[in-house]
């Protein structure tokens, strides 16, 4: 990637140093003390969602597939504008075999497509908003999906969204040194630029953070693409569909800023 690139401040920290620690400062601190998402329920996502031919996006270390412990001979692809994160993740993961596509989601990937699954773990808040622009690397990997693809994983939202002290601190301080651009991505922006790519949408609020799955039609079903910008309401607990076994579902019953049921009047 080169330096000039909109994309390149917030890969630029990825570097040997960082990534030797990254699993001990990223994971097992700011995830847990500040961000307050337990990385225990991400690894379980993986372990639910993961298919045979699966493309990672933003892989990091490698940890979640690590620790996820797919068969072995799932089909693993690491994408990723960094050399530095590609090289230590593909490392980590040689067990796999992983081909390794040094390119950037918010251009047209480089891949044949044909992924059951694609994983995007907190890359999204690193991408340049507003969420209209984060949304071509939704629609890039989409593409790339089998029509059942699924796509998951998590970004830390910004600003309008209710947070610890902590997690503002760090907020601001990530977003004036260019790792994060993400002071407005909310959930109902999340929400928006998913639905535009994915028939069914599950979003879970955890902490400072958005988990999210979702896959582009249930088998037999046809998509119609819905307009950015549509109205929904701000935060959602999925209803579950009975006979599926990813759990996701096209209806949502609305939350409280707390997270619980909103008691209808």
């Amino acid at each position: 990637m080169r330096r000039s690139d909109p994309s390149y401040k917030g890969q630029s920290g990825y570097n040997p140093a960082l990534l030797a620690i990254y699993d001990v400062w990223v994971l097992k601190f700011m995830a847990r003390a500040v961000w307050k998402c337990p990385i225990p329920p991400v690894v379980t996502r993986y372990r639910r969602h993961l298919g045979h031919r699966h493309l990672d996006v933003g892989p990091g270390t490698g940890y979640f597939i690590e620790h996820a412990a797919p068969p072995i001979q799932t089909e693993i692809t690491l994408l990723d504008p960094n050399p530095h994160v590609l090289k230590h993740a593909s490392k980590r993961l040689a067990a796999w075999g992983p081909v390794v596509i040094e390119a950037d989601v918010m251009k047209a990937l480089p891949l044949e497509g044909g992924y059951d699954s694609a994983a995007l773990s907190f890359v999204l808040h690193c991408l340049r908003e507003p969420m209209s622009n984060k949304a071509i690397a939704i629609r890039n990997i989409a593409d790339v999906l089998t029509p059942d693809g699924v796509l998951f994983g998590g970004t830390v939202l910004g600003t309008r969204e209710p947070h610890t002290r902590a997690a503002r601190t760090f907020l601001w301080a990530f977003n004036k040194q260019g790792g994060f651009d993400n002071r407005d991505d909310t959930v109902e922006g999340l929400h928006g630029i998913l639905d535009a790519s994915f028939r069914h949408v599950e979003i879970e609020r955890s902490g400072s953070t958005a988990l999210f799955s979702c896959v582009r039609a249930w088998e037999g079903e046809t998509r119609t693409p819905r307009p950015l910008g549509h109205r929904i309401r701000r935060l959602f607990r999925p209803r579950t569909r009975e006979g599926s076994g990813l759990g996701l579902a096209r209806d949502y019953v609305p939350l409280d800023r707390r997270g619980q049921l909103r008691q209808s009047s």
